[in-house]
């Protein structure tokens, strides 16, 4: 139904099943005309195109990532080329030099979890990591957890990248941190453009993180930071960018911020993404394509592989090793707990050679799922040939 729009990846993946869209999804071909225009309008503008990016590019996109988030403030939108650089934006607003507590999880994703490891190195660092499994109890273990030790920092993943499973209920979460001073940090990267969001509620408390490279179909160097209003925190990792629209001003001693979430913006970067981005949005829009109707797509997609699965009844791969046994609490890739690392690398291993491509970490392998699949396309047969010995 939606293939006619990635005809040119699909036509360079010919005879290959791609089931690692949860980590590079296929661009649509409007976005190679995104890129063009970018080029145009760096020819067209050269030294003046900072105010054209700000004054047109940016605000369309900020307006399409609030709607789609469901938060009234599209200029607490900013954007990076990746979203460590917010990661440890935010960090540095915490003060190392007093003991610091963080509340967070075992899944969190490399660009958090090496960072904190790091930083859990510090005499005054004390960070508390809270088993995702069991995901029944997970929401009421990591309540406890933030009552329990009242952080400076809560950092949660909505959908967690090494399982799929989706935290339900976020509200309740934000909610349950008492202390106004604590930061509430969201990373949305696997539910952005996948799941349905509405941050309404929780808007002015929570940094919401969230990219392009993954279900909002844009590749790399476009990642955004939705940051709560009104807040006036200074981050010690800077750059011009946070102090766009003053630039001209004579400066004093004294770092100045935008009052928007421009404050944490950093410096020079890419912006053809923000142009890919922006014709993503353009495309889905005048397609009448909305984030409910693609979650609904997608879910009758991992519900059709997981009947192929049933046919083949294989050992390895099967509903019973599911991590998430329920396809309506996980994003939009199915994860898979195999024996051992080495089976699972195999394993990926012999799929790639038969053209289906999917990826995994440690034991868990992933396949995931997009817009350009068809349930008539699926095909697992060769799952029957493979030998764990």
């Amino acid at each position: 139904m939606y293939q006619q729009f990635y005809q040119r990846f699909i036509n360079a993946n010919q005879g290959k099943q791609h089931y690692s869209c949860h980590s590079h999804y296929f661009w649509p071909d409007v976005t190679r005309d995104a890129m063009l225009a970018y080029w145009d309008d760096s020819a067209k503008w050269v030294d003046d195109k900072w105010g054209h990016f700000f004054q047109d590019v940016v605000p369309t996109v900020q307006r399409n990532i609030a709607d789609t988030l469901n938060t009234d403030w599209p200029e607490q939108i900013v954007f990076a080329p990746n979203t460590h650089e917010f990661v440890f934006r935010i960090l540095s607003c915490l003060d190392f030099s007093t003991p610091q507590t963080i509340v967070t999880t075992d899944s969190e994703f490399h660009s958090f979890h090496r960072q904190l490891n790091r930083l859990d190195e510090l005499d005054t660092i004390n960070v508390v990591r809270v088993p995702t499994q069991p995901f029944a109890t997970f929401n009421q273990r990591f309540i406890s957890a933030i009552q329990q030790n009242q952080p400076d920092l809560v950092f949660f993943s909505h959908v967690f990248f090494n399982s799929g499973y989706c935290v339900q209920d976020i509200e309740h979460i934000v909610t349950s941190v008492n202390d106004a001073d604590t930061l509430v940090v969201i990373d949305g990267y696997h539910a952005f453009m996948a799941l349905p969001i509405d941050i309404k509620t929780i808007q002015q408390r929570v940094f919401y993180l969230g990219g392009g490279y993954k279900y909002a179909q844009s590749g790399e160097g476009v990642c955004f930071a939705h940051v709560p209003p009104q807040t006036r925190l200074r981050p010690l990792y800077t750059g011009w960018y946070a102090e766009f629209g003053a630039l001209e001003k004579r400066k004093g001693k004294q770092v100045q911020y935008s009052e928007d979430g421009m404050r944490f913006a950093g410096a020079t970067m890419d912006f053809s993404g923000l142009y890919r981005m922006r014709s993503v949005f353009e495309l889905l829009k005048s397609e009448n394509i909305n984030v409910s109707a693609i979650n609904h797509y997608i879910k009758t997609i991992q519900q059709a592989f997981l009947a192929k699965l049933d046919e083949i009844d294989h050992p390895l791969v099967n509903r019973k090793t599911l991590v998430v046994d329920l396809v309506e609490h996980c994003g939009h890739f199915l994860t898979f707990t195999l024996p051992d690392d080495e089976t699972t690398a195999r394993l990926a291993a012999f799929l790639k050679q038969h053209g289906v491509l999917t990826d995994y970490r440690g034991d868990r392998l992933r396949f995931g799922f997009a817009l350009y699949h068809n349930a008539d396309e699926i095909d697992l047969s060769c799952l029957t040939t493979f030998s764990e010995t």
